[in-house]
C-alpha cells in the first residue's frame, strides 16, 4: 500500500471529522439561542416576570435535564436567554411570526449566524458594550482564538487598551472589521 495513500485518505477523514464537529457546534449554538428566544417569548407574556421567571426557569431545567441528560441547568438556560438578548439582531424572524414555528429554522439555515463555539458566546455575551463584544467576536473568529484566549485577551482588556490608542472613527472599525 502507498503511503501516500494512507496520508491522503487520513487526511481525508480528519478533515470531514472536523467539518461534523463544527456543524455539530454551530447547530448546538444556534439551538440555544432560540431556546433563549422561547425563554424570553415566554417571559414577555407573564405579569410577574422576576418570580415567574425564575419557577418556570427551575421547571425547564428539570424537565429537559431528565429528558436530554446534563447541560440544561438554570445556570445555563439563563446563559441562553442572555445570549439571546445580546444577539437578538442576529437573525431576522418574519414579522408576526411565532416562536413555534422557530423550531422550522434550523433545517432551512444555509449560513450559521454563530462562527465561534458556545463557550466563546457565554463571555461574549456578558460584554454590555455591542461594540467590544462584535470587537472580541471578530478577532476571536479571525485569528481562531480558543475561549482561554478570548478570556485571556478580555481580561487584559485589549479592546480597551486600543480604544485609548485610537481616535472614534478607527475604533467603530474594530468593532465591524476587527484589529
Amino acid at each position: 500500500m502507498s503511503q501516500q495513500l494512507l496520508r491522503d485518505v487520513c487526511a481525508l477523514i480528519d478533515s470531514a471529522r472536523e467539518s461534523v464537529v463544527q456543524r455539530v457546534n454551530s447547530t448546538m449554538t444556534l439551538t440555544y439561542f432560540l431556546i433563549g428566544r422561547y425563554i424570553v417569548e415566554d417571559e414577555q407574556q407573564g405579569e410577574q416576570r422576576a418570580g415567574y421567571a425564575q419557577e418556570t426557569l427551575k421547571f425547564l431545567s428539570a424537565e429537559l435535564n431528565r429528558t436530554y441528560g446534563r447541560g440544561y441547568s438554570v445556570d445555563n438556560l439563563e446563559n441562553m436567554r442572555r445570549f439571546y438578548l445580546a444577539y437578538q439582531n442576529r437573525l431576522s424572524f418574519a414579522d408576526g411570526e411565532k416562536s413555534e414555528n422557530a423550531s422550522r429554522i434550523l433545517p432551512n439555515i444555509n449560513q450559521q449566524p454563530f462562527s465561534l463555539s458556545w463557550s466563546h458566546y457565554v463571555l461574549l455575551s456578558r460584554v454590555s458594550d455591542t461594540n467590544e463584544r462584535n470587537f472580541y467576536e471578530i478577532e476571536a473568529t479571525q485569528n481562531s482564538w480558543g475561549i482561554k484566549e478570548l478570556r485571556r485577551q478580555y481580561d487584559s482588556s485589549l479592546y480597551e487598551r486600543l480604544v485609548l490608542s485610537q481616535n472614534k472613527g478607527q475604533v467603530k472599525d474594530l468593532s465591524k472589521k476587527g484589529h
